[in-house]
């Protein structure tokens, strides 16, 4: 049927019985090819709202649940609006009543209403939203799969994590570890580097602890200190010192970069940055999604246990919401609190808490790396511009994705004394080399150095 209006609301409803399971409702935004663009083209209880506002899960009244879609704010990419369930702890033949209505959103008028029967299915898509001439239609589909809600969703392209089994340990360095690098000489680390500018010596900091990690580990890091080290003499700071602290973005759409390793070789490598730029070689780190949590301070010498314990999606599980956590080690976060929605504004708003908690005489470079996806813009801008008079330098890096709004386009932001924010995004990481990586993370931090001690704001 056509549908001539520009948002629609979908109600999934049902009848109360004995021994019915808990029924949510979701939404797939699909592509031309039937399949979604990323994980965060899925809308459900643990992800509420696309990054776009276009779609938004409402939440659960007594026995229906409701999705907002808005046909008209909906990206010419998506082609079909897939309109699902999922039944927890039973089957929809054990759902009594199982309907859809689907309503004007402005006036509430019931433009269609489709009843459906089921038996052993967990998940079901009951009917779509799909572009025709121009213009949206609906029709019902009522197509069940027992595979439950995690089947549905891989079916259409989302990247499930596999429920490791019971007994299972923690994930091991095999899951994360980081691509090997070329094997260097098996020496101590020299004491000055030479800038390949032709600058000056900058001198490589040894990092109490240093010397415990794995030999590969150890040959990576000394020469990547070197490389900070050439990458900040070009500038001018042969001795700086700074807190580094890094964010790490665990948004669904982050889990296939979690999976292959990607994020644990961006960790080890801004490892490196905190050794070389801080005296402690110690850097504070948080995670964030819907909600940020801070982690265990990175301690060099520690490295490969807190990749292990620290860098990965952890507990999440995208539709294990009901399940206690398992396995949780002392200090690992359970990622279902995490979430896995970008809420950008509230990791920038605890960060500058803890540096203004915790003040030290060196300025603060903040490492927050991000795969797009932002739509916090308003409030993104507002954390940022307040934290202009503040002695912290905010580094964002792009992994690949789109749609990085605000943080993109703040450099061209006006009424800020100073510029404090620095952006660049890369298509592959893995694949840009050290010495390229620390002088794009490193050019605009000195700019930032010097406008702040002209302004006052360091000192």
């Amino acid at each position: 049927m056509p549908v001539a209006v520009s948002a629609v609301r979908a109600v999934l409803g049902w009848s109360a019985g004995p021994g019915v399971p808990d029924v949510d409702a979701s939404a797939l935004l699909l592509t031309g090819s039937g399949r979604v663009g990323s994980d965060g083209d899925f809308v459900f209880y643990n992800q509420p709202q696309h990054a776009s506002g276009a779609v938004r899960h409402l939440g659960k009244q007594a026995r229906s649940d409701s999705l907002d879609i808005h046909l008209d704010a909906l990206g010419w990419d998506i082609e079909r609006v897939a309109l699902c369930a999922s039944a927890d702890g039973g089957t929809f033949g054990q759902v009594p009543g199982l309907h859809l209505r689907l309503f004007d959103a402005a006036s509430g008028v019931e433009l269609a209403r489709f009843d459906m029967e089921a038996g052993t299915e967990t998940a079901y898509v009951s009917g779509e939203l799909y572009r025709r001439g121009g213009g949206w239609k609906f029709r019902a589909v009522g197509q069940g799969y027992a595979s439950g809600l995690a089947g549905l969703a891989r079916d259409f392209g989302i990247s499930v994590d596999e429920e490791p089994p019971a007994a299972a340990p923690a994930p091991t360095h095999a899951r994360i570890s980081p691509p090997s690098a070329p094997c260097a000489p098996d020496v101590s680390p020299p004491s000055t580097v030479r800038s390949v500018a032709g600058q000056g010596e900058s001198s490589v900091r040894l990092t109490k602890g240093e010397e415990d990690l794995p030999v590969d580990m150890r040959k990576r890091l000394s020469l990547r200190k070197q490389q900070v080290a050439v990458s900040l003499s070009k500038h001018g700071l042969t001795k700086l010192t700074a807190r580094v602290i890094l964010v790490l973005d665990a948004s669904g759409s982050m889990s296939g970069l979690y999976t292959r390793g990607t994020v644990a070789g961006v960790t080890e490598r801004m490892a490196a940055v905190a050794a070389q730029l801080d005296d402690d070689g110690e850097m504070q780190a948080w995670t964030f999604a819907s909600n940020p949590a801070r982690l265990p301070d990175l301690v060099v010498g520690d490295l490969p246990e807190w990749l292990r314990l620290h860098v990965r999606v952890g507990q999440l599980s995208l539709f294990g919401r009901k399940r206690p956590p398992k396995g949780l080690l002392p200090g690992q976060v359970d990622m279902r609190a995490v979430g896995i929605q970008n809420e950008e504004q509230k990791a920038i708003a605890e960060v500058r808490a803890f540096v203004r908690d915790h003040p030290v005489p060196d300025p603060t470079l903040v490492l927050f790396f991000s795969d797009g996806g932002v739509y916090r813009n308003d409030e993104i801008e507002r954390e940022l511009r307040a934290a202009v008079e503040e002695p912290v330098f905010w580094q964002f890096i792009g992994l690949g994705r789109s749609q990085y709004g605000v943080l993109e386009r703040f450099d061209t932001l006006p009424g800020r004394r100073v510029d404090n924010v620095g952006f660049f995004a890369v298509d592959d990481i893995e694949k840009v080399s050290d010495p390229d990586l620390y002088d794009r993370l490193l050019t605009e931090f000195p700019t930032w150095l010097r406008a702040a001690r002209q302004a006052g704001i360091l000192h």
